[in-house]
């Protein structure tokens, strides 16, 4: 079905024969900033100097932990000419503060262009939210909506990165962080690890063909409720930031530890993590042992962190937090090359909410596939790892 396209001052265009013109089209740098409590517009837009359409949907993914939102803005004093993809992203647990701000952009289209038959916002929703936010969806924003396969988004809005986008696809390493990948056609087979609430990773044999070949329920979810429980952090983004400044030395037990030395017959360094958590139970008990009501080794009581001064705590939050940011970081990435091994693939592309360009986890998942396949096998990462499932809607 054809749908006449719409017209919306700064947002919108209409679903069906509209497509982007991707020619010329680069990634603004701007700043992230928050536009509500649990709510962030991640600026690195995608600019489109040479479209012409104007769009009238817009494209919902909502996860287990977050929901992200696509929408297509016209430039200002254009005449028509060019525009951008923005994108944001909401906490699922305040889900009603997405629907608010669609139903801004609802508003303003009916504002400027009144509610004409198939003038009407469209949401084109995805993920595990499409189905158990639809009716509340209809009900909020009265509007259609149409619910997309989950893996099939996912696969068309990597290979359109991957072919159409410069400066988007890039590996990391500690002394080169951002190395590009230039858009080429020859991707195929490789392996998405798609990193959210938990992890699917699938194998991508070609356009269309695709195939769930393993995951884990160890992702995004596990970090963020482990360390709510253990370090009383608030938001991923809080949990991160402590990340950061943290040293894993203090929580793990190390190949140093254990031998005085590397183990280097086998590949192991000083710093190799041999046990994730190894020091906790010895630590604690030993200073439960030399303070016998506990309290200077004691790491919880119900008590929040930021109400305990650092003599209070045995283990700093932001150790706790780096030391789980690499036991799962570690996980996915040996079970991604194992799948590599299984099925002959060379090339994995890390995607999901989880890694949010942060440079720690795209390290562990680095080291994690570098160590394993011995250099052979290459770990790539997105600018836009968090929106994959959108560009099934906007591609063209």
């Amino acid at each position: 079905m054809q749908r006449r396209p719409s017209t919306l001052d700064e947002v919108i265009l209409s679903p069906g024969t509209v497509k982007i013109n991707v020619q010329g089209a680069f990634i603004v740098e701007e700043e992230k900033h928050w536009i509500g409590d649990g709510a962030q517009h991640d600026t690195r837009d995608i600019r489109l100097p040479n479209h012409t359409g104007l769009v009238s949907h817009v494209a919902l993914d909502i996860g287990g932990s977050l929901a992200k939102l696509v929408y297509f803005s016209q430039e200002r004093d254009s005449k028509g000419l060019g525009g951008r993809l923005n994108f944001l992203k909401f906490e699922t647990n305040r889900i009603s503060q997405c629907f608010e701000f669609i139903q801004q952009l609802q508003s303003k289209q009916r504002t400027l262009h009144g509610s004409k038959a198939g003038e009407e916002l469209l949401v084109i929703a995805t993920g595990g939210g499409a189905y158990k936010y639809y009716n509340e969806m209809k009900r909020v924003l009265g509007v259609e909506v149409l619910r997309e396969d989950e893996m099939e988004c996912l696969i068309m809005g990597l290979d359109f990165f991957i072919t159409e986008i410069p400066q988007e696809v890039f590996t990391y390493s500690e002394t080169d962080p951002m190395p590009f990948q230039e858009p080429r056609a020859d991707i195929y087979p490789y392996l998405l690890v798609n990193i959210g609430s938990g992890v699917s990773m699938i194998k991508v044999s070609g356009p269309n063909q695709y195939e769930r070949i393993g995951g884990t329920s160890l992702g995004g979810g596990t970090l963020w409720g482990l360390l709510s429980l253990l370090t009383g952090a608030r938001t991923f983004d809080e949990m991160l930031a402590m990340a950061d400044k943290g040293d894993n030395k203090n929580v793990d037990m190390l190949v140093g530890d254990i031998y005085g030395t590397d183990y280097s017959k086998v590949g192991l360094s000083t710093t190799t993590i041999a046990s994730s958590f190894g020091k906790v139970f010895k630590m604690k008990r030993q200073g439960e042992s030399e303070a016998e009501d506990g309290s200077s080794m004691s790491n919880g009581d119900g008590q929040d962190f930021h109400d305990r001064s650092s003599s209070q705590r045995a283990f700093a939050p932001e150790d706790i937090s780096l030391s789980l940011l690499y036991t799962v970081s570690n996980n996915i990435g040996q079970i991604a090359y194992l799948l590599c091994e299984k099925y002959q693939l060379e090339d994995i592309y890390f995607g999901g909410s989880f890694i949010r360009g942060h440079r720690q986890t795209m390290n562990a998942l680095t080291f994690a596939i570098n160590f394993w396949s011995k250099g052979e096998k290459k770990a790539y990462f997105l600018r836009h790892e968090g929106y994959l499932g959108f560009e099934e809607t906007f591609a063209p």
